[in-house]
């Protein structure tokens, strides 16, 4: 089979990473309760997993590196941290479940910053909505749908200017694009550790820039006479026992990362998936939702005609190339893209993906639209 479907998760994984879970499993328990050897081992691995990020994404203290389960745990902190019932936020086109129904639970009047696949007027949508001064701004770095990558250091500025606080969720865009902390000003930034940082599933991040509210309360294994959650960060956002295990494999992924380069990781990821959406706007019948090469990533969608998005992906399943079909939890993306209801098919590279698949994909699309 024939892994294309890193968007969910990466599945090719850096040996180390595996390695470093099954290692930490046996020899740390949790971090920050007790004083023995297997404590102090866990308080190691976390506290070395945070330095490795802070370097990542050029946060100036590691402490403001939090540990979450996923994207959608560090988003649904960042956005109750920073809203309240009612109160406007401003969005892309592009945004995910993980912020719009956060946001809808909080019943919040939605201003949606659309302009499709570009650039320059996604940025003056973006400017155009902020003069309408909403609550809080959440801006989806790449979208998990098309791999449209949208211009997120410029709209950062236009929040600075306006005194409105920004939240980046950079689910599709950790690992392969240059994520600057500092530059970037954002009040929070929320990644997976399963995708473009290469760890295993059930870990992410929450780059926080001051303070936050807690989303869980509970044991952080300091404070412990306080009955509220400790004011310091991380202990604050981090109730509970760590996934020690987990955030190991995470340090070893983002280690990988940085081993590799994100530029090189996004060279050829953005190459993959070009070569991808060309052959397949050669072939009768099949139409592909793709930004133009220099905006894109490693992601892209596309429809056969005839086919319903889980029936060509079943073929595709048949035929031993694993996709993604339907609305990929982001039902505004296909609003915006005209997709709505049905969805898209959705080809995902990574770091590991080879020209030769990519080749043998486009010769199994091939065969299916003949056929169809």
């Amino acid at each position: 089979m024939i892994y294309l479907d890193s968007a969910a998760t990466t599945l090719q994984k850096p040996p180390e990473v595996g390695c470093a879970v099954f290692r930490t499993m046996q020899r740390a328990s949790s971090p920050g309760r007790g004083g023995h050897a297997f404590a102090m081992r866990a308080a190691e691995t976390v506290y070395a997993a945070r330095e490795t990020a802070a370097k990542l994404f050029s946060v100036d203290d590691p402490a403001k590196v939090v540990f979450t389960f996923n994207a959608t745990h560090g988003l649904n902190i960042a956005i109750n941290s920073l809203i309240k019932e009612g109160d406007t936020a401003l969005i892309s086109g592009w945004e995910h479940n993980s912020v719009l129904r956060p946001l809808t639970a909080r019943r919040a009047k939605l201003l949606i910053a659309e302009a499709g696949m570009d650039r320059e007027k996604t940025l003056e949508a973006f400017r155009a909505e902020l003069g309408k001064k909403p609550k809080l701004c959440a801006v989806n770095h790449v979208s998990n749908v098309t791999g449209f990558v949208l211009p997120v250091y410029e709209i950062a500025e236009e929040c600075q200017n306006a005194g409105v606080p920004l939240i980046i969720d950079a689910s599709q865009s950790a690992g392969a694009f240059k994520l600057d902390f500092r530059r970037l000003g954002a009040d929070f930034i929320a990644m997976p550790g399963h995708k473009g940082l290469y760890g295993p599933q059930g870990t992410g991040i929450l780059l926080v820039k001051d303070g936050a509210e807690p989303l869980l309360f509970g044991g952080s294994g300091s404070s412990s006479a306080l009955p509220d959650m400790p004011d310091e960060l991380p202990d604050r956002l981090e109730a509970g026992t760590h996934n020690t295990a987990g955030i190991a494999g995470l340090q070893k992924g983002m280690a990988f990362v940085m081993r590799e380069g994100e530029e090189n990781i996004l060279r050829r990821e953005r190459e993959l998936a070009y070569r991808a959406a060309s052959g397949l706007s050669t072939l009768r019948g099949t139409r592909v939702y793709a930004p133009k090469r220099e905006d894109g990533s490693g992601v892209i969608s596309f429809n056969i005609e005839g086919l319903s998005p889980e029936e060509a992906g079943q073929r595709f399943s048949d035929m031993g190339i694993a996709l993604r079909a339907g609305m990929h939890c982001s039902p505004l993306a296909h609003k915006t893209l005209g997709t709505f209801p049905e969805g898209t098919v959705r080809l995902s590279v990574s770091a590991f993906t080879s020209a030769r698949e990519i080749d043998a994909f486009l010769n199994v699309a091939e065969d299916i639209s003949k056929r169809n």
